[in-house]
């Protein structure tokens, strides 16, 4: 099992830990939306027992183990876009997204 993160993504992460502190980017799924699954992104303040932990351009990426199977295989980005910029999640388990972008569907 993986997740990993591409430069642009591993640099913003760093500057939030640096900006506001933690250890590293807790990821995980929350039920919700118009498809079913929404991802949650926040600094992880501390590792949990039962987390998974992966390390890549020194940054953690920590999952609790319900969300796992959900962003297996996931490569996170950072894109900024006009005004806005956000974590991009390119992940193979989502078989659809809703017409917002905002959920997707795990087949």
């Amino acid at each position: 099992m993986a997740i990993s993160l591409t430069p642009p993504a591993a640099e913003r992460v760093k500057n939030f830990i640096d900006r506001d502190g933690g250890i590293g980017l807790r990821l995980g799924v929350t039920k919700t939306g118009c498809s079913g699954w929404a991802y949650t992104v926040e600094l992880a303040e501390d590792v949990q027992p039962d987390d998974v932990v992966f390390e890549q351009d020194d940054v953690k990426i920590v999952v609790n183990p319900d969300s796992l199977a959900f962003l297996d295989g996931s490569v996170i980005d950072f894109a900024a876009e006009g005004l806005g910029s956000a974590f991009q999640f390119n992940n193979p388990n989502v078989t659809d997204e809703c017409g917002c972008g905002e959920s997707f569907t795990i087949g």
